[in-house]
């Protein structure tokens, strides 16, 4: 399906959304949409002029629409969503969007349970900084570029993939990353095999004129190259500078994002790839430096929402602070998700000095009450950890206020915990 000139967006702060609207209003398309609250991405967007309504009460679709693209998190019954129906007006979800968009260029879909945005970031970092012109949809505000959509060429595109839904089998990608895969979004997937089979499928969908660049010797990852008719490189074989992100998973992210742009360009200097590494700012919300509390602790904001991304997370700020006590401040995200990784959580944040656990945010699903936040300070406990269950984000911020110059905090998962690393850091 072409991409028609006027098109009206539901869920249009959404990570990806918000830079697809703006790769479409970039490309002369009228661009307006809603969203069910202010944020980040929400302001980029009135910035750039594309019209938003806060709110999902009501209908603000203009008459001469002729498109709808709606978030994978706006369920059919959205009063849009019916009111596009009525009106005749055709709707595709996200990443049918990016599909169609992203179909006739040269398109680098970057994948994997933990890494996926900082990778993409630091690959349209690279390219940019070699002179590509990469248009690029990240998944995070990526410091560098003062957005999540970076402007380039129309048939080079650096997109961030996700399993989730089986949406990265919407896109044709001439080069696959996977970085990594773990059990996630257990709310579609049951198990690990049935995440294998959808990333086993999007290495089948890789033309043999393209290239998989992964970790083959990853038990995990080599059970789906089975199928592969394009080479596979090993990105793990690369060699990167110190980077400003502490971690070796983020060195593993860069080495993924130099292989990448190796594949895409084989004459590409490493003088021009590390350079951007070097210099690579980073993501909103990974590891993200919000300032010292007024009695001197330092706070951190980060998007670690699975167990391996907090431990990882846990374990490098430790290593780059040594003499801090570490606090995390974390908000699960989803029932599902806690449920099934109930105890990977709890020995997770059992590896924090202190951790403290928000309410579960429900995000696209219902009320469980099987399992809460006091489950899960409960597991973290049973693991040797001192953690506790607060109610309530302004409880959390005043319980964070009393820490002092000798410890770290993090505030940490996908849902809105940021808001209070904002309230308490200067």
């Amino acid at each position: 399906m072409h991409i028609p000139d006027s098109i009206y967006m539901v869920g249009i702060g959404g990570i990806g959304m918000s830079a697809l609207a703006q790769y479409l209003d970039h490309t002369g398309h009228t661009v307006s949409g809603s969203d069910r609250e202010e944020s980040p991405a929400v302001t980029i967007l009135v910035q750039k002029g594309i019209q938003v309504v806060v709110g999902h009460e009501q209908c603000f679709i203009p008459a001469d629409t002729e498109l709808l693209i709606y978030s994978d998190a706006v369920p059919e019954s959205n009063i849009e969503r019916v009111r596009a129906k009525e009106m005749g007006i055709p709707e595709m979800s996200y990443f049918e969007a990016l599909g169609e968009v992203t179909s006739g260029a040269r398109t680098v879909a970057v994948s994997g349970t933990h890494g996926k945005t900082t990778t993409t970031g630091m690959l349209a970092k690279i390219l940019q900084y070699a002179e590509k012109e990469p248009t690029a949809i990240v998944g995070s505000i990526v410091r560098d570029f003062g957005s999540n959509f970076l402007a380039g060429k129309e048939d080079l595109f650096i997109v961030e993939a996700c399993e989730y839904r089986d949406h990265i089998l919407k896109l044709s990608p001439e080069i696959l990353v996977i970085t990594n895969i773990e059990l996630d979004h257990t709310d579609y997937f049951p198990d690990l095999e049935a995440l294998q089979t959808t990333f086993r499928k999007a290495v089948a969908r890789v033309p043999a004129r393209g290239i998989i660049i992964t970790n083959p010797y990853d038990p995990t990852i080599a059970a789906v190259l089975s199928d592969a008719a394009a080479p596979i490189l090993d990105y793990t074989t690369q060699t990167v500078p110190a980077l400003r992100q502490i971690g070796e998973f983020n060195a593993q992210n860069a080495r993924a994002a130099k292989c990448a742009a190796r594949a895409l360009f084989p004459h590409l200097q490493e003088s021009y790839t590390d350079r951007a590494l070097i210099d690579f700012k980073g993501s909103w919300r990974r590891f993200e430096y919000k300032g010292e509390t007024p009695s001197g602790a330092m706070v951190y904001d980060d998007y670690a929402h699975h167990p391996t991304a907090i431990a990882k997370t846990i374990e490098a700020a430790r290593e780059k602070f040594p003499d801090k006590k570490i606090v995390v401040a974390f908000h699960p995200h989803l029932y599902s998700r806690t449920r099934s990784l109930l105890q990977d959580f709890g020995r997770s944040l059992a590896t924090a000095d202190e951790s403290i656990i928000a309410p579960i945010y429900a995000a696209r699903e219902v009320h469980d009450p099987s399992v809460t936040n006091e489950s899960v300070a409960e597991t973290a406990r049973r693991y040797g950890g001192v953690a506790q269950a607060l109610d309530s984000f302004d409880v959390i911020r005043d319980k964070l206020l009393e820490y002092d110059d000798r410890h770290l905090i993090i505030t940490m998962g996908a849902g809105d915990i940021y808001k209070v690393a904002e309230q308490i850091a200067d």
